[in-house]
C-alpha cells in the first residue's frame, strides 16, 4: 500500500553500494527509493529513527552527501504478466534489449524501462462471466504468450469477489482492465499484469510430496542421482569442471514446462555465450526456439553487487508465478556462491559481525529461505491445479574446497548433491560428476516411476552399478599399495566392469546430436546391455578366461558408443550388439 505523501531524505554517507540517508521519516523496510540527482534505484535494508541504510542496485561512484533520496512507497517487486517468456532481464527485471535501445552498450545510471511492454496488444480469451464468484488464483482468461505455453491470467492472491464486468475476446494491453471485481473494498479493475514483492513467497494451498523424477536426459543423473519434480539440487565444482555446461544441458532437456535461468555473478564472457546460444537452440519438445519457454536473468560479475543479491529472488518469483498456473518450472541459478559473495560484501559495508570466512551470520538462513520456495504444490484458487518449482543451484567453491561455508550450508538444505570433480574433467570424462561423492535423497521416491515406465528391476540394477563402482575404488587403493598382479581374476573383472560402466553409461558427449540426451527407454536398454556383458564375462572367467582377453573383445568398444545410437534405431542396433557379444564370448569358450 502506498503512502499519501512520499518520504524525502538526504544522503549523509556513501560506502560503495551502501548509502545512508537522514530525514527518512515514514520510510519502511525493503522500500524502493531513488538515490541522488540521477535517481539511482535502491532498497532500504535497515532503519534507525529517521536514518535509512540503502543498498543501491547501480554504480554509486560520484554520489555525494547532500544529494536527495526519495521513497516510492513500494517494495522491490516484479511485473508478472504476458511477455515474460523469451525476454532477457537484468537482476532487477529491466529488459536488456530495451535498455540497449535507451542507453547503448552500457546501461546508464538511473535508466529505467518497463519490464513488460505497455503498448503491445495481447489476444485475451476470457474464462469467466459477469456474476461468477472468484478468489485468488482463479483463472480469468488465457493469452497465447508462446505457441507452446498458454499464459493464464489469474486473480491476484489477496483478492476475491464477484465479477461485474469481463471484456470480450480481443486484443488488449497488459494495463487495460480485462475484468472488474466487486470485493469487500469496492470495485477493482483487474489488468493482465500484477506485481509481487520478490522477497515474499507466493501463497500455496498445500505442499505435496515429490513423486516423479525430473528427467534430465543425462545418464549419470537419471540413473544414479535423480532429482524429483519440485526438488532441490546443488552442483558444486571448481573452475573448469563443467558446471555451466551441465546447467545448460538441464535447461535444454529437463522435462519442465518453463525454464528460468539466472546468471548470478558469472563472468561476462560466459553469460554472453548463454545469451548468444539459447536464442539459437531448438526446443526438442516442440521444434520451436527454446527461448519460447524460457526467461533469462543476466547479472554478470561486473554489474553492481547489490543487484546480484536481488537477481535470485527475481528468478524465484517468476518461477512461482508460472507454478501457480499449474506448470512444472525448473530454476537454474548459476551461481549461488556469487550471490553469497554479494551478501558478504554488503554485510561488510554495513559493519555487521562477520561469520565463517567473512560471510554474514545469516548466510544459512538466506540460503534456506531461497531453496525452501521450491516444491511441488497444490495451487490456490478453484480446482485441483498442481505446479512445481525445481531448483538447481551451482556452487563455485574457491579451489574446489567443498568444506567452505556456502557449499556446507547448501548441503544442509538440498536433497541432491552432484559433486563435480576436476580430476574427471582433466581426464575428459564429462559430465564430471563424482559418483563416490554425490548422492540423492530422492532415489527411493522415483524408483517406482522407473520400474513402471522404463522396465522392471531398475532399483536392483542401479544398486549393483553403485556396488561395482565402490568396489573399484577399494581395489584401486589396493593396487596402489601392492600392484595389479596380486589381484585375483574376479577382482580384475570387477575393474573391467567398472570401466565398462564409466565408458558406456556415465560418460556422455553434450555436443553429439544423439548422445546429448538419453530417454528413459534408451537408458534402460543401455543398462540391460551392460548387464548382459557382465553376465557373459563372469561366466567366461568362471570357465577360465582371462580378463585381459575379455577387455580386448571388439564388442566392448561398441558398448562404449551405445549413447550415439539414434533413439529410433535402438530396436535394430542393440540386438545386433548383443548378438555380436554372444558370438565373441562363445568364441572364447572354443579357443
Amino acid at each position: 500500500m502506498e503512502r499519501e505523501k512520499e518520504c524525502r531524505g538526504t544522503i549523509i554517507r556513501v560506502t560503495g553500494p551502501v548509502v545512508v540517508a537522514d530525514g527518512m521519516a515514514g520510510a519502511r523496510m525493503f522500500e524502493i527509493v531513488r538515490v541522488g540527482e540521477e535517481a539511482l534505484i535502491g532498497e532500504i535494508i535497515a532503519l534507525e529513527n529517521e536514518k535509512a541504510t540503502i543498498q543501491v542496485y547501480e554504480e554509486t561512484a560520484g554520489i555525494m552527501p547532500g544529494e536527495p533520496v526519495t521513497g516510492t512507497g513500494r517494495s522491490l517487486s516484479v511485473a508478472l504478466g504476458p511477455g515474460l517468456l523469451g525476454t532477457i532481464f537484468d537482476g532487477i527485471q529491466r529488459p536488456l534489449a530495451e535498455m540497449h535501445q535507451v542507453s547503448g552498450d552500457f546501461i546508464r545510471r538511473g535508466s529505467s524501462v518497463p519490464a513488460l511492454d505497455p503498448n503491445k496488444l495481447w489476444k485475451f480469451t476470457p474464462r469467466v462471466r459477469p456474476g461468477d464468484s472468484v478468489r485468488g488464483g482463479d483463472i480469468l482468461g488465457v493469452v497465447s504468450e508462446s505457441p507452446s505455453v498458454p499464459h493464464l491470467v489469474m486473480v491476484p492472491p489477496a483478492l476475491s469477489g464477484t465479477v461485474t464486468m469481463c471484456v470480450d475476446e480481443g486484443e488488449y494491453t497488459i494495463h487495460e482492465p480485462v475484468c472488474t471485481l466487486r470485493s469487500a473494498g469496492g470495485e477493482v479493475g483487474l489488468p493482465m499484469v500484477q506485481y509481487w514483492p520478490v522477497r515474499a513467497a507466493r501463497p500455496i494451498a498445500q505442499k505435496l510430496d515429490p513423486v516423479d523424477p525430473l528427467l534430465t536426459g543425462q545418464r549419470i543423473i537419471d540413473l544414479l542421482f535423480p532429482i524429483a519434480i519440485g526438488g532441490t539440487a546443488a552442483i558444486p565444482g571448481p573452475f573448469g569442471s563443467g558446471k555451466t555446461v551441465v546447467q545448460h544441458q538441464l535447461a535444454k532437456w529437463a522435462n519442465a514446462d518453463i525454464v528460468i535461468f539466472v546468471g548470478c555473478g558469472e563472468r561476462g564472457n560466459e553469460m554472453a555465450d548463454v545469451l548468444a546460444e539459447f536464442p539459437r537452440l531448438e526446443d526438442p519438445r516442440t521444434g520451436l526456439p527454446l527461448l519460447n519457454r524460457m526467461v533469462l536473468i543476466a547479472n554478470t560479475s561486473n554489474m553492481p553487487v547489490a543487484a546480484r543479491e536481488a537477481s535470485v529472488y527475481t528468478g524465484m518469483t517468476l518461477a512461482e508465478y508460472y507454478r501457480d498456473m499449474g506448470y512444472k518450472v525448473a530454476l537454474m541459478a548459476d551461481s549461488t556462491s556469487r550471490w553469497a559473495e554479494a551478501m558478504r560484501e554488503i554485510s561488510g559495508r554495513l559493519e555487521e559481525m562477520p561469520g565463517e570466512e567473512g560471510y554474514p551470520a545469516y548466510l544459512g538462513s538466506r540460503l534456506a529461505d531461497f531453496y525452501e520456495r521450491a516444491g511441488r504444490v497444490r495451487t490456490i484458487g478453484t480446482g485441483e491445479r498442481e505446479g512445481s518449482v525445481s531448483v538447481i543451484g551451482a556452487v563455485s567453491p574457491p579451489g574446489g574446497d567443498f568444506s567452505e561455508p556456502v557449499t556446507q550450508n547448501t548441503l544442509r538444505i538440498v536433497k541432491v548433491f552432484w559433486a563435480l570433480d576436476s580430476d574427471l574433467a582433466y581426464r575428459r570424462h564429462f559430465p564430471a560428476i563424482n559418483w563416490l561423492s554425490s548422492y540423492s535423497l530422492y532415489t527411493g521416491v522415483v524408483n517406482r516411476w522407473w520400474n513402471e515406465n522404463a522396465g522392471p528391476g531398475w532399483e536392483g540394477m542401479k544398486s549393483e552399478i553403485m556396488t561395482i563402482l565402490q568396489k573399484e575404488n577399494e581395489l584401486e587403493e589396493m593396487v596402489k599399495l601392492v600392484g595389479p598382479e596380486v589381484l585375483p581374476e574376479r577382482d580384475r573383472l570387477t575393474l573391467l566392469e567398472a570401466e565398462v560402466i564409466r565408458e558406456s553409461i556415465l560418460m556422455q558427449y553434450a555436443f553429439h546430436p544423439d548422445d546429448t540426451y538419453t530417454s528413459p527407454r534408451k537408458l534402460y536398454r543401455m543398462v540391460e546391455m551392460v548387464f548382459s556383458f557382465f553376465a557373459l564375462a563372469r561366466g567366461a572367467v568362471s570357465s577360465g578366461a582371462l580378463t585381459e582377453t575379455i577387455r580386448s573383445l571388439p564388442v566392448k568398444s561398441r558398448l562404449a558408443r551405445m549413447g550415439t545410437v539414434p533413439e529410433n534405431t535402438i530396436d535394430t542396433v542393440f540386438p545386433g550388439i548383443e548378438s555380436q557379444m554372444r558370438e565373441e564370448f562363445a568364441s572364447l569358450g572354443r579357443s
